[in-house]
């Protein structure tokens, strides 16, 4: 694991001497902490990382960046740290413009990937770095050193040196050097990626119950789904340095607004076609080779005129039937073959090649005596049309795994 310099470690650390008295473990600093971008453009060698970003995160709210290598999200947590200035717009922190301001003129810390640790300092110097350096009485840093290795389950860790600890406790360790010093924003540049899959899952737990306990706003980047789907209240999902979709998780799950969200975020099944019909709160799509799918009018995006499109459904919400069962009202209905049928335990996964010759995925949930058809078998999927969703097509020029600078 790499380790960064005490200079570049300090520059992230914030030189802000907040003094309170009687405070619980949350920490009472969060008047005005939200952040905006206004209209931020970042360019490198001619190429925008960021482009044209507008960005609202309101105070102690847990927000995630999210999207692959390549889509700026780390640019733009860099500009809000103040590590690489804005070719174009404003960064806002508590209302203040902080756009021109060095690093440590900001309220903001931020743990880094490889959690920046001082070999030769032990957990309570590690912690209590940023303290020292704001001149904080010595007891005062006792008392904040050990609430917060309480607040991150790390009691009596004080004298462990860092080699002696696991890489999650590593983590813990980090975040708490950077919360002792009460920050108004942590930024979190995937912190996790160093960690093995299970001890991920438990500190998406831990980091979750850390953020409500301290209530400081958290701006966290990842390019991992079930990261930002897990600890978010909202998330903004990023493509070529725009933001193609943002809300809280279920919302942008179940509501993509693009065919690069549909598909980045979980599976989709996307079947081009054309609108062909609006009646009141129905619009009719005719799937390209043949059948008809009908979706909710008040999840039809603004096509811009256009009536090329994409219909969308996940794979869980589908069923699947024996050729000749009734299809319940409000549902759409497509007939197919089971080209694939995979046992994973906690259910079925079917690849089913449908009567236009589209595959279409469909996740079955292990709950019993259900109907489970095999390799070869002909089968009726079905699905509430309330489930349906439409997206408009990328254009054909792009493809979803061109990446740029991140």
């Amino acid at each position: 694991m790499s380790i960064k310099s005490e200079g570049e470690a300090e520059a992230a650390l914030s030189t802000r001497d907040v003094k309170t008295s009687g405070r619980s473990s949350r920490i009472a600093n969060l008047e005005s902490a939200d952040v905006e971008f206004v209209n931020v453009t970042k360019t490198f060698n001619d190429t925008n990382a960021v482009e044209d970003l507008n960005l609202r995160v309101e105070a102690g709210e847990f927000f995630s960046l999210l999207g692959p290598s390549g889509c700026g999200k780390t640019t733009s947590l860099r500009m809000l740290g103040g590590f690489e200035d804005p070719t174009l717009g404003r960064i806002l922190l508590g209302g203040q413009d902080v756009t021109n301001l060095p690093p440590y003129r900001r309220d903001v810390n931020t743990v880094f990937q490889s959690y920046a640790l001082f070999p030769h300092l032990n957990v309570y110097e590690n912690v209590a770095f940023g303290l020292r350096r704001q001149r904080i009485e010595k007891q005062e840093i006792k008392r904040r050193v050990g609430e917060m290795l309480d607040v991150v389950d790390l009691p009596n860790f004080e004298k462990r040196q860092s080699s002696q600890l696991s890489g999650g406790q590593q983590q813990r360790v980090a975040l708490a050097r950077a919360l002792v010093n009460q920050p108004k924003l942590l930024l979190l540049d995937e912190p996790m990626s160093a960690l093995d899959a299970k001890l991920r899952r438990q500190m998406q737990i831990e980091l979750k119950r850390i953020q409500t306990q301290v209530g400081i706003t958290f701006l966290y980047v990842t390019h991992d789904q079930e990261e930002a789907m897990t600890m978010s209240d909202r998330l903004a999902v990023m493509w070529h340095g725009r933001v193609e979709g943002m809300g809280p998780p279920k919302d942008v799950y179940d509501s993509p607004t693009t065919e690069f969200v549909a598909s980045f975020l979980g599976a989709s099944n996307l079947l081009a076609g054309r609108i062909d019909s609006v009646a009141g709160r129905r619009t009719v799509v005719a799937i390209d080779g043949g059948g008809s799918v009908v979706v909710p009018s008040d999840r039809v995006p603004d096509l811009a005129g256009s009536l090329e499109v994409k219909v969308g459904v996940r794979p869980e919400k589908i069923g699947i039937q024996a050729v000749g069962t009734p299809v319940a009202d409000a549902h759409n209905a497509v007939n197919g073959r089971v080209r694939v049928s995979t046992f994973t335990g906690v259910g079925n996964q079917y690849i089913v090649e449908t009567a236009l010759g589209v595959n279409v995925t469909v996740y079955a949930q292990n709950i019993g005596h259900q109907f489970a058809p095999r390799s070869g078998d002909d089968v009726v999927l079905t699905w509430p049309e309330e489930h349906t969703f439409i997206v408009k097509p990328l254009p054909k020029s792009i493809e979803m795994n061109e990446t740029e600078g991140d």
